[in-house]
């Protein structure tokens, strides 16, 4: 992995500041990518990653950061997961969508019915775990296909934003397997007025804003590789 010495004056090494490192720049992925330095990874120490330790361990502090509201987490950067600050949160919304809520996409014929039969169960859910929304949106054998990349979809045009993760339980109470991430709409989480604040600006003034930014922070990056490390 990328990254820095633990001892390193730049390394980040602790959740509060990788926060404040994320609130601080506006936006940023999980892992690197072709844009130097435009990682958490890039920016917390190697041998730290997967260690286990909650005080040390960045892939232990994303569901932290998930479960704190402060940030927004999810697959935001070409399927690929990260994080969007609260400022920077509804020029993502207003790009993404295309100046959309849900229904409305879907209304203009613009999201396919596997989508809204995810969307709809936040209709009366706050959030839902992955493996529930599998469940009760009627994926997997016999039912509908392509569960993991309708969801990624989804969290890539910010309509679901990771919120919470844990391990599912057996009958008898135990925990086991992976994490799984629990989902919701930004807007239940952070109120409509603020996810939709930029619908009054269009969408690729939106977007271009974000490029602006991006190339502000770490240079003049072409345009391919912009749209390969935020995705379009």
């Amino acid at each position: 992995m990328r990254g820095v010495p633990y001892g390193d004056p730049d390394c980040i090494t602790s959740c509060a500041k990788l926060e404040e490192y994320i609130n601080k720049v506006g936006f940023l992925p999980l892992f690197a990518n072709g844009i130097k330095g435009f990682s958490s990874e890039e920016h917390t120490a190697p041998n730290s990653w997967w260690c286990d330790i909650p005080e040390k361990d960045p892939w232990i502090w994303r569901e932290e950061i998930a479960r704190g509201g402060r940030i927004a987490y999810g697959k935001f950067f070409g399927g690929r997961a990260g994080y969007i600050s609260l400022e920077w949160l509804p020029y993502f919304a207003n790009w993404r969508r295309d100046g959309y809520d849900f229904d409305s996409l879907y209304d203009d014929g613009k999201a396919q019915l596997r989508s809204k039969k995810i969307m709809d169960l936040f209709t009366s859910q706050d959030g839902l775990f992955t493996y529930e929304i599998k469940k009760l949106a009627g994926f997997g054998k016999g039912g509908e296909k392509n569960f993991a990349g309708v969801l990624t979809k989804l969290q890539e045009q910010t309509y679901l934003v990771a919120v919470d993760f844990r391990r599912r339980f057996n009958k008898r109470g135990e925990q086991y397997g992976m994490t799984a991430a629990k989902l919701a709409m930004p807007e239940s989480v952070w109120g409509y007025d603020l996810v939709t604040s930029a619908y009054k600006e269009e969408p690729e003034q939106s977007r271009q804003r974000i490029i602006s930014h991006l190339r502000k922070l770490y240079g003049d990056i072409d345009d391919k590789t912009i749209d390969i490390s935020l995705g379009k």
